[in-house]
Parts: structure tokens; C-alpha cells; sequence
């Protein structure tokens, strides 16, 4: 568990120096998953959105331009900052909330508080399995009955599982990135309890990285 802490807070300043180097290094454009989702939260009439993982905010600021009210949580300073800045500039300050946060404590939001929740490739991080299965628990708490949960991850499939630098637990190290690459039965594991709506395989990046985007809703 020490070890899973230093990898963790490695990873941690690893982000926050790469957001510091690379201002808004994955573009303004939302990402495929953000705007799919984006119509899922409209269709379960989710009016607002807690995007965990959601860096210098390219899709939390996607959201918010779509209407919805947004809380975006990272354990990154820096790039929070970045998403802050943006948010006033295109006028959108008040749609936007931001908070500092490591997933591994419990989600700073009251029970069944948001309607929908986003986390593109955030569950895939150094989180042991342990600690995912905590935090999906945590999004099942602050989810309103009939809220929707959209991720991604790296599967097991990906080119990197396996490459670099092991960490036990399906983590692996690559070009400093820890990645926790999702077997298929972690995904079905998760969903226990939840109506699993689809797992959608898709790749991107020039690798490219292979990724499952999974769509899951909670019971009314």
C-alpha cells in the first residue's frame, strides 16, 4: 500500500509538471467520448455534471457551453488554473466549478447531489483495484436515482499493457504515465448493481491506444 501511495503522489507531480510544460496540451476540441456523453446526460435530463479527472477542462468546458452546469475535479492545481482561465475568458465562469481532488478520498458532494458523471480515462490511472472499486461506490453515492456514469479506460488490449515499467495489479509504467489497464471482468464488476448500457471499443491517439468507453446508469 506504501508503494501504491509514492507511485500515486509521483503521478500526481508527473501531471502537475506536464500541465505546467504543455498549457492546454490536449487542445480545445472535447474529446469523442465527452460529446457522446454529452447527449446521454441530455436524453436521462441530467442538468448538471461532475467530470472527475477533468485536467485543463477541454470537455468540462464542452459541457458547459452545452448547458449544463459543471464541477470539474482534478488532482492537479495547474491544471484547474488552466480550465479557470478559459471558463472566464469564453464567459462561462459561472457555469464552472472547480474543486482540487484525489479520487482516492471520498467525493466532496452530498448523496444523489448530480445528475450525471464524466471521466475520460481517469480510471485508468495508478489506482489499485481497490481503490476504483471505492471510487465508483463514491460516484454510485452522489448519483441522483436514474443518473448516468460515463468512462473510459486502456484495456488490456492496449499496445503499452505489459510495456515499461511494472507495478503488479495490471499498472504499468510507459514514458512516465502509470496506467492501470482494465481487464474485461473489472468493467462488469463495477457495473454490479447498476444498468450496463454499453462498452463501446474504440482507439485514440497515434499509438493508438485501445479503450473501452462504458455507459452505465443507476436504478431509479
Amino acid at each position: 500500500m506504501h508503494e501504491g501511495r509514492e507511485l500515486a503522489e509521483a503521478q500526481q507531480e508527473h501531471w502537475q509538471q506536464t500541465y505546467g510544460a504543455h498549457p492546454g496540451m490536449y487542445g480545445d476540441r472535447p474529446s469523442g467520448p465527452a460529446v457522446h456523453a454529452a447527449e446521454v446526460f441530455r436524453a436521462a435530463d441530467a442538468d448538471d455534471v461532475l467530470e472527475l479527472g477533468a485536467g485543463h477542462g477541454r470537455d468540462a468546458l464542452f459541457f458547459a457551453r452545452s448547458g449544463f452546469t459543471v464541477l470539474a475535479a482534478d488532482f492537479s492545481p495547474v491544471g484547474l488554473d488552466q480550465l479557470r482561465a478559459q471558463a472566464t475568458a469564453e464567459g462561462l465562469a459561472e457555469k464552472v466549478t472547480t474543486a482540487v481532488h484525489d479520487v482516492r478520498e471520498p467525493l466532496p458532494l452530498a448523496d444523489a447531489s448530480v445528475g450525471a458523471v464524466f471521466a475520460h480515462m481517469l480510471l485508468c490511472m495508478a489506482l489499485s483495484t481497490k481503490e476504483i472499486h471505492a471510487l465508483v461506490a463514491e460516484v454510485r453515492r452522489v448519483l441522483r436515482p436514474g443518473g448516468v456514469f460515463v468512462y473510459t479506460v486502456r484495456h488490456t488490449g492496449d499496445a503499452h499493457y505489459g510495456a515499461g515499467a511494472g507495478h503488479g495489479d495490471d499498472i504499468w509504467e510507459h514514458g512516465g504515465f502509470a496506467v492501470h489497464f482494465f481487464p474485461r471482468h473489472l468493467v462488469d464488476e463495477l457495473a454490479e448493481g447498476w444498468t450496463l448500457t454499453d462498452v463501446h471499443p474504440f482507439e485514440e491517439g497515434d499509438l493508438p491506444r485501445r479503450l473501452w468507453r462504458i455507459t452505465q446508469t443507476l436504478p431509479r
